[in-house]
């Protein structure tokens, strides 16, 4: 009768820890989520701003290759009749600077999936359907280094964050500069006013809105290439 007892109660107690265990689990990977969260956003925007480097090396590449042989046809967004980005990436593609496998990897993150069809031609072209989760600036040779070449879709020049952008929403967002830096910024850091209001550490930090001098006023303008919508 003894020997009953004890198995009963030795049963109902592994049972109360097993519960305990299983509430402690919870409670910590509730605890643990925003955590978990974040750095998964961290580990998406690192892998948009890399992207954007790749990006960014091609147009160098292609813009220093046009500079060398005084050609027109290869050089920085802005100094292009391309008023696109599927225009402008289509060079970059035709001329061998980018596979068009590669650039549908660049433009696309999560949320912002950019599909690249290039059509045989002749003249071949270039189309892009989709959400990119890039945009390009119009960037000239004789811009500033620290003018915007490339930003996350998300960002508008110093302009709060939406949640409901993509990709990233109010997350952060990745900025990459002309003279290649590029940087992973949270949501405020986003406007001039998360700065002191101090323009200059805005412009040297975040970059310069091409054609833009001076004051720091919000939105992209006419400064970004038509994205596909």
């Amino acid at each position: 009768m003894t020997l009953h007892r004890r198995r009963k109660s030795s049963a109902a107690f592994g049972i109360k820890e097993l519960i305990a265990a299983i509430v402690i689990v919870g409670v910590i990977a509730f605890l643990a989520k925003p955590t978990i969260t974040n750095a998964l956003h961290k580990r998406e925007m690192t892998r948009t701003m890399n992207h954007a480097r790749e990006l960014y090396l091609a147009s160098f590449h292609m813009a220093t290759d046009g500079a060398a042989k005084s050609d027109p046809n290869l050089a920085w967004p802005g100094e292009l009749p391309a008023t696109t980005l599927a225009e402008y990436c289509g060079r970059l593609v035709q001329n061998n600077y980018l596979k068009p496998e590669d650039l549908q990897r660049i433009l696309s993150a999560p949320g912002a999936t950019c599909t690249v069809t290039v059509s045989a031609g002749p003249p071949a072209s270039l189309t892009l359907t989709g959400k990119s989760a890039l945009k390009v600036y119009k960037v000239k040779g004789g811009d500033r280094s620290t003018a915007i070449f490339a930003a996350s879709s998300n960002y508008v020049y110093n302009t709060p964050l939406s949640p409901d952008s993509v990709p990233f929403g109010d997350k952060g967002f990745v900025v990459i500069r002309k003279r290649g830096d590029a940087g992973v910024y949270g949501k405020n850091q986003a406007t001039v006013a998360n700065w002191g209001n101090d323009a200059g550490e805005f412009q040297s930090k975040i970059g310069r809105l091409v054609g833009a001098e001076g004051a720091v006023a919000a939105g992209d303008g006419d400064a970004v290439l038509a994205g596909p919508e």
